[in-house]
């Protein structure tokens, strides 16, 4: 605790006090009922984070005025006061834990949820969408403005009544009152347009209106976008002339950035640094001398630390890094760093779960977000031996969960090292990150003394018969699919070749270092083929993408897609779309785009057409178990090649396995 003493120095606010400063910050949950109102699942999610030891944790947005100021496929809501039991509930449990508690009064605007208007337009500033191919929103009245003016009054009214210690103002990221600031969207010529401070104007109103409702002693956070980061939008220069005109009456400053179109700087994208943002939320504290928040893949303690330190910011929002890990606070104030789960900022089981499948939202590397490590509390009640083949990130949750409920188990490797595709893959540059998950398993299965890591040997069905298993796991994982091309198997990954897939350039990555204006053609716009296509562009080398589908991308996660199409034009990526590769050769490919012959000549060539299930065990494994009465199940990417969060989630699946068996108590 002492090595980070910024972090656990208590502040009061305008007669709020936060134990630490570290604070969670509004993110959807997709967890609220269909009609807004709190759920079991809501009220458990939010107090875990709260016995975690976090300061402040503030509820995701909540809408003041049904339907138009909707933002989200389910959405709590506050423009009524059927719903001030249900919050009153949650602050209830928060508050027993040490945690102050705030909520984030919202109105979507021209981002309106269209399936809750009833056909209706949606309302902004102007006729301007909020996003490309977004409704066309009706420009308001000033009637209707003063009328949304009196409903984020009234529900930071209802927010007090409902034990909250503190409400948030939200303008930014595109919702309605940043539909005003930014001349992206306003496009008016009345005292609500056109100048900064007309522009501004709306903000400094419903400031008013909260401050005259809420009264004088109670905390105030205004949350906005310092940059637009989008052609023709704000800057920071015009935003703290605009904060100058309505910030007086607010007690915190919370510094986001980005608009929907730049969405992968909102919701950080993996490979900006770590606290990226402090600079910008330094200009902020630096002219109105508020306590500020700053939020940005800030996910070490160290990093925390160095922002508080130095006068970056007064409080550090930690946001997937808490879905990830609840007990952020409390591991780092006791010392037990190794055990965090780090977020690997891979946005799909938070962001894109909630924003592009409507889902309700999960994560990546942990896969229980709401009950946490409760499952602990569970043992077997018999001596049961459990096997696990193959030590990627499937393998070593599968092999921790079983080792934590008790039972024997032996996790077998047969390369070096325990990580898998996950830890190659993070042999990348851009996507470091996720190194972190495979250390923190690896730490959680050093402290297991009932868990036996066997690395750098193929497990054989013999193997496995003589460890008397009750169950085994096949988690075997992917490798490169490589349909029948000619010449492919010719070239790839050979001996002085000049043709790779994925596995051959993890496996050689240092030979890449230095491909400035080398000719580099990637086949395939996938997941991998853009992870490729990034490395050398970015590094100089003039990158072709060869893709057989109308657009490269296409089951990528929402911010990844954002910052990989905006990775294509900023690099000038050239794009063969609807192209098909025909044939590989020694310094060159042969593709076909709608009956024309292509032929691409390269210094690299990368054929990236996506992994597939490594099955090579499974069957006599499963032939063995028939035979022997033994439990065999195949998961993660040894069943279909996908992601880390649907391994993950299958191997602490095992504990359903060990119900079935009826060896769970």
């Amino acid at each position: 605790m002492n090595t980070y003493r910024h972090i656990f120095s208590p502040v009061t606010i305008n007669g709020m006090t936060l134990k630490n400063r570290i604070i969670m910050p509004p993110m959807g949950t997709n967890f609220a009922g269909i009609n807004g109102e709190v759920s079991e699942e809501q009220l458990d999610y939010y107090e875990l984070r709260a016995k975690g030891g976090t300061g402040l944790i503030t509820i995701e947005n909540v809408c003041i005025d049904f339907p138009f100021a909707s933002n989200g496929t389910t959405q709590l809501r506050i423009d009524n006061d059927q719903y001030v039991p249900g919050l009153f509930r949650l602050t209830e449990r928060l508050h027993k834990h040490g945690a102050c508690v705030s909520v984030q009064l919202n109105h979507a605007g021209a981002s309106a949820y269209p399936g809750r208007l009833n056909h209706q337009q949606p309302l902004s500033s102007s006729n301007v969408p909020s996003k490309k191919n977004g409704l066309v929103p009706r420009a308001m009245t000033k009637e209707d403005i003063y009328q949304i003016i009196d409903k984020f009054g009234e529900a930071a009214l209802r927010a007090r009544l409902a034990g909250f210690d503190c409400v948030e103002i939200h303008a930014g990221h595109s919702y309605l009152l940043c539909q005003f600031l930014s001349p992206v969207y306003n496009q008016r010529d009345d005292e609500f347009g056109g100048s900064l401070e007309n522009r501004a104007r709306i903000v400094q109103l419903v400031i008013d209106k909260v401050r005259e409702q809420v009264g004088p002693r109670f905390p105030i956070s205004l949350r906005f976008s310092l940059e637009d980061f989008v052609e023709g939008g704000n800057h920071k220069d015009d935003m703290i002339t605009m904060l100058s005109y309505c910030q007086d009456k607010v007690d915190i400053l919370n510094v986001s950035v980005a608009l929907n179109d730049t969405l992968q700087f909102q919701i950080d994208q993996m490979d900006l640094e770590d606290g990226w943002k402090r600079k910008l939320s330094r200009v902020v504290r630096d002219k109105f001398h508020k306590p500020t928040v700053v939020s940005g893949n800030i996910r070490t303690p160290a990093i925390a630390e160095s922002i508080l330190s130095e006068g970056d910011a007064d409080l550090i929002a930690i946001g997937r890094g808490l879905i990830a890990e609840p007990e952020w606070v409390n591991k780092v104030q006791h010392g037990q760093e190794a055990q965090m789960r780090k977020c690997i900022s891979c946005n799909i089981g938070c962001a894109d779960h909630r924003i592009a499948r409507s889902r309700p939202i999960r994560c990546s590397i942990n896969p229980d977000i709401i009950h946490g490590d409760a499952y602990k509390q569970r043992h077997v009640r018999e001596p049961v031996r459990v096997v696990v083949i193959g030590a990627g990130t499937a393998g070593m949750e599968a092999a921790c969960t079983a080792a934590e409920v008790g039972c024997e188990t032996w996790l077998l490797e047969a390369k070096g090292q325990p990580g898998g595709l996950a830890a190659e893959i993070s042999t990348l540059p851009e996507k470091r990150r996720i190194a972190d998950f495979p250390a923190f398993m690896k730490n959680r299965i050093n402290g297991l003394s009932n868990l036996r890591l066997i690395t750098g040997k193929q497990a054989s069905v013999r193997d496995i018969a003589a460890l008397e298993p009750h169950l085994v796991i096949n988690a075997t994982g992917s490798s490169p699919l490589l349909p029948p091309i000619n010449g492919l198997m010719d070239f790839i990954d050979k001996p002085n070749s000049k043709v790779f897939s994925i596995k051959g350039m993890l496996n050689n990555l240092p030979a890449f270092d230095h491909p400035e204006n080398k000719q580099v053609v990637v086949i395939g716009g996938g997941a991998v083929g853009l992870d490729v296509t990034e490395f050398f562009a970015l590094r100089g080398a003039h990158v072709s993408l060869v893709e057989m589908m109308p657009a490269p991308g296409r089951d990528l996660d929402l911010i990844t897609k954002t910052s990989m199409m905006s990775m294509l034009q900023k690099y000038g990526v050239t794009q063969y779309m609807n192209t098909r590769l025909m044939s590989v050769n020694a310094d060159s490919f042969t593709a076909e785009q709608q009956g024309e012959v292509l032929h691409l000549p390269f210094d690299y060539g990368f054929v990236c057409l996506g992994m597939r299930a490594d099955q090579h065990t499974l069957s006599p494994l499963q032939s063995w178990g028939l035979e022997h009465n033994v439990n065999i199940v195949n998961i993660g990417d040894s069943v279909a090649a996908r992601r880390i969060i649907d391994g993950v989630r299958e191997g602490r699946n095992i504990l359903s396995t060990l119900e079935d068996m009826g060896v769970l108590a």
